[in-house]
């Protein structure tokens, strides 16, 4: 249970971070490609200690992914990661700076929620892609979140009240986020988690980079410490996640997981910062969490 409460602890504070880091106006380009040069060199490091092994038994690329036959072998699994890892970079550098947009927009409560609600995305692909059919208290949980998502974004709303299209798309990129870790964890043996994270942050990393080239941004101290805290929750957050699944079934993990997450960013977000939401905001909130359980179940 002390790996899954930590993996709790570091996910909320990312968010609790980034609303740190936009109350004083840092700038998020900045932060976040340190960021995933923190959690890359975290990464390195593990990976090191701890290095998988390597072999030839179990399936090739063709029988896994045409055939869905077995898992990949030691060998492929590690190319696999590497692919799926340097394409992921990307999707985790826009989840990134939509998370920290949103924060600033939406306040610290909404945007960990919403973020969290991106799990919805690789459960509709899984469907799609892998007939995994809800049971019946997920589909009563799709329809919670569903309904949050429409609540905080009328269509029906007024000229002076604007679609939060930052909670869109952190929703969306960090769903399919979500996907491209489920992507590689679905196909290969278990033990490759550092090789497929290190990938995704280093991949991340020199998308950052190539964007604060491009902006000619300036580099502070305050940025560059900030950026670097960050990375580490960002890291041990997968990391203890793993570590309680080896412990705990996953029925108990990713609900206790997601929903924890909600409220202790809810609650920092309260006493640390004194958000103060909307009625909306608040039956969102309420509806997400139990949506969070429910799809989880």
């Amino acid at each position: 249970m002390i790996y899954l409460i930590l993996a709790i602890l570091c996910s909320s504070s990312i968010a609790l971070i980034f609303k740190y880091s936009e109350s004083k106006n840092m700038n998020r380009f900045v932060i976040t490609m340190f960021n995933y040069i923190g959690a890359a060199i975290t990464a390195f490091v593990m990976l090191i200690i701890d290095f998988p092994e390597t072999g030839s038994e179990g399936g090739t690329f063709t029988e896994v992914i045409i055939r869905s036959t077995d898992l990949f072998s030691k060998n492929s699994s590690i190319i696999w990661g590497v692919s799926i890892g340097l394409f992921s970079g990307i999707l985790f550098f826009l989840g990134f700076i939509y998370y920290q947009k949103s924060v600033k927009e939406n306040g610290v409560s909404l945007s960990g929620a919403f973020g969290k609600l991106g799990i919805l995305v690789p459960m509709t692909l899984g469907m799609i892609l892998w007939k995994e059919i809800p049971l019946p208290l997920q589909w009563v949980g799709i329809v919670l979140a569903i309904a949050s998502i429409i609540l905080v974004n009328n269509p029906f709303r007024s000229r002076t009240d604007k679609i939060r299209l930052s909670l869109l798309l952190l929703f969306l990129f960090n769903g399919l986020a979500e996907f491209s870790n489920k992507l590689f964890q679905n196909y290969t043996v278990t033990g490759y988690k550092n090789i497929f994270l290190l990938c995704v942050f280093f991949s991340a990393f020199l998308i950052s980079f190539a964007v604060f080239r491009k902006k000619e941004i300036k580099l502070k101290r305050e940025d560059v410490i900030t950026g670097l805290i960050v990375g580490l929750p960002n890291f041990f957050s997968s990391f203890f996640l793993i570590m309680a699944l080896e412990g705990i079934k996953s029925s108990v993990v990713f609900p206790v997981f997601s929903a924890g997450s909600v409220v202790m960013i809810g609650l920092g977000g309260f006493f640390i910062f004194r958000e103060k939401l909307e009625g909306k905001d608040i039956i969102s909130l309420i509806m997400i969490l139990l949506a969070l359980i429910l799809i989880n179940i």
